[in-house]
């Protein structure tokens, strides 16, 4: 089975955040994914549209790769938190509050479907058959 995977790493976002756009394209196939990220209202959808568009690239350069997108669905997405940095921000009365600035490193799997056979049902013996009028 052909197995492409790509990670971004680094993102300037939170994996809270990212995990809610990964959870609307998994399962789905590679066109439709894409097409939810592009009309997506969140920020992070275009690093995860970048990284799927990497691991269909990946998946082709495959030995055995049928070169067919068609076939290729979004088999596991996953966000991890990366480093977060650490900020200070001035406060009243010589305070400091810290600002944390996450980070997150987005995992996508993508896998070819199998072709599903069609068996042809012609001249079954244990089917019932209908009976003419």
């Amino acid at each position: 089975m052909i197995e492409g995977r790509a990670t971004t790493r680094y993102v300037r976002t939170s994996a809270q955040k990212a995990k809610l756009v990964l959870d609307l394209i998994r399962g789905r196939n590679v066109d439709a994914a894409l097409a939810t990220l592009r009309f997506s209202p969140r920020s992070v959808a275009k690093d995860v549209e970048k990284t799927v568009l990497s691991a269909v690239a990946n998946a082709q350069q495959q030995e055995g790769a049928s070169g067919d997108v068609e076939r290729l669905s979004v088999w596991a997405c996953h966000a991890d938190q990366g480093p977060t940095l650490k900020r200070i921000r001035a406060a009243p009365q010589g305070r400091a509050f810290r600002i944390l600035k996450r980070t997150s490193h987005l995992t996508v799997v993508v896998r070819e479907r199998p072709e599903v056979a069609t068996v042809a049902r012609v001249g079954r013996t244990d089917a019932p058959e209908a009976e003419a009028d």
